[in-house]
């Protein structure tokens, strides 16, 4: 069979790239198109994001790949980050600027959520972790300052799916990244009506929910002209990242537990792969959340802030006019004192900061421990205390599910990170696996081949990621002095 070619949008906080995926045979590789910049753009107070801008810049991406590929590309599909969205009204305008997850007007959005309905109920029915990111309290804050705009809505559709919209005409959800939002019932794979009734959100607008690898068409006509693309399909891959990044984890062991995962980038997000949601008192007080993943699989889970903080202290480097790449922060970080400063990354105070230097002081000084001062102190701090999270979170989804976790499996961005890495497997006291650096870009071009019947199944895709990657193992060392490590952890403040 000749080599086939499937386009992928891949769509992250800080960048988005068109990307080729060459299939021949059981091998795979990625060819970048093209990348821009992506981020929230201030507007008046508020965070947005541009996807006009965002828009451009995929057609040209899809120009170029034209260009390059020709009649060798079958189809194309789109990747972003979870739980942002935006509304379209009767005649398919745009209603409004789509938020960023960090603007700050869910602030309360969850106490006034829980004053309404009990917060183990909310659980019960969307199976999600607590976050005020979660679109359920968007959409609640909407509610509260702007009725009329979200009574205007006829169609909701996640950020991915507004592009497949762009593409194709399609006006559905594909359901990894439904399930980011806290409004998806895990027992029934539909929206959670009840509850958004209880909240008193509009349900009207909320379109059909399709599994990832659906055909959604072919692309508009409009697009044929502008880009040169032939009438290629438009595929829903896994449309959150990190259900893309998952299905490209190089194990043996699809549908055993006994493996576990982290998409390690501005979040880490660590968890397991499940035959369905895990629900229940303890999986409420441990606050894990059930995404959706591929053939109606579930990663239970957890998001912790990730990579953010060392990105964000180098933000704050950069204001004070000191530029610092990431190998210059990883290697003034090894050299530092390890342990002498531990924060638990999931402290609300790290979430939108103004400054992460600053931040960091005032939760050590709190917790009455040695404040950071140099830049290795402050990125060794970051990194130790997420590894030491990471130790924590193993324990709960090994409480969770009943089996032991034999490999940690990196994938994303942060398979750079070598003393993180490293650190992992020391915290954790199982070995550590890296990469692919491209596990979404490679998750969501052979989503795309299965449903064309290029591949076969979910198994036969990680073999192909087996045999297309590169990897490296990380054993766990120092075990005695981590261990008093995960004990002072342990008692910080909001650790548990």
């Amino acid at each position: 069979m000749p080599e086939q070619c499937f386009l992928g949008v891949d769509l992250g906080a800080e960048s988005g790239r068109v990307l080729a995926g060459l299939l021949d045979e059981k091998q795979i590789r990625l060819e970048e198109v093209y990348r821009f910049s992506n981020g929230p753009v201030p507007v008046a107070g508020t965070r947005r994001w541009n996807l006009i801008g965002l828009w451009s810049s995929i057609l040209k991406g899809l120009s170029l790949a034209a260009q390059k590929y020709g009649d060798r590309i079958i189809s194309v599909g789109v990747d972003t980050w979870g739980v942002d969205y935006t509304l379209l009204n009767q005649k398919q305008e745009m209603l409004g600027q789509p938020y960023h997850y960090r603007d700050p007007r869910t602030q309360g959005m969850l106490n006034l959520a829980i004053s309404r309905v009990p917060q183990q109920e909310i659980f019960d029915a969307t199976g999600l972790q607590f976050m005020e990111i979660n679109t359920l309290y968007q959409l609640l804050s909407m509610s509260q300052t702007d009725p009329d705009l979200l009574n205007q809505a006829e169609t909701f559709l996640m950020i991915p799916d507004f592009f497949h919209w762009l593409l194709s005409g399609s006006q559905v959800v594909e359901f990894t990244n439904a399930t980011t939002t806290q409004c998806l019932d895990p027992k029934t794979g539909d929206w959670s009506m009840e509850l958004l009734r209880r909240l008193e959100i509009p349900t009207n607008m909320l379109p059909k929910i399709v599994p990832p690898g659906t055909k959604l068409g072919t692309v508009r006509e409009e697009v044929m002209q502008h880009t040169g693309l032939g009438k290629i399909d438009v595929i829903a891959p896994a449309t959150h990242d990190t259900a893309s990044a998952v299905a490209a984890v190089p194990t043996s062991n699809t549908g055993k537990a006994n493996w576990a995962y982290i998409s390690s980038g501005t979040w880490s997000l660590m968890g397991v792969e499940v035959e369905s949601a895990v629900l229940g008192r303890r999986a409420f007080e441990l606050n894990v959340t059930n995404e959706g993943g591929i053939d109606g699989t579930y990663r239970l889970l957890k998001n912790i802030m990730g990579l953010w903080l060392v990105q964000e202290c180098r933000r704050s480097y950069e204001r004070l006019g000191i530029s610092l790449d990431y190998s210059e922060l990883a290697n003034a970080a090894t050299s530092a004192e390890p342990f002498r400063s531990l924060v638990d990354p999931d402290d609300a105070r790290f979430l939108s900061p103004d400054d992460m230097l600053e931040a960091i002081k005032g939760y050590c000084e709190e917790s009455n421990q040695p404040i950071p001062e140099t830049e290795g102190q402050f990125i060794r701090c970051a990194l130790e205390s997420l590894a030491l999270k990471y130790r924590k979170v193993l324990g709960w989804l090994e409480e969770l599910t009943g089996t032991p976790i034999e490999v940690i499996h990196i994938v994303g961005g942060g398979t750079k990170n070598e003393l993180l890495n490293q650190f992992t497997a020391n915290s954790c006291q199982v070995p550590v696996i890296t990469g692919p650096v491209e596990a979404t870009g490679l998750g969501n071009v052979l989503v795309q081949a299965r449903a064309v019947g290029a591949v076969s199944s979910l198994a036969e895709i990680r073999e192909i990621v087996r045999n297309s990657s590169e990897t490296c193992r990380y054993e766990p060392q120092d075990r005695d002095i981590w261990e008093q490590a995960i004990q002072r952890f342990d008692n910080l403040p909001n650790s548990k």
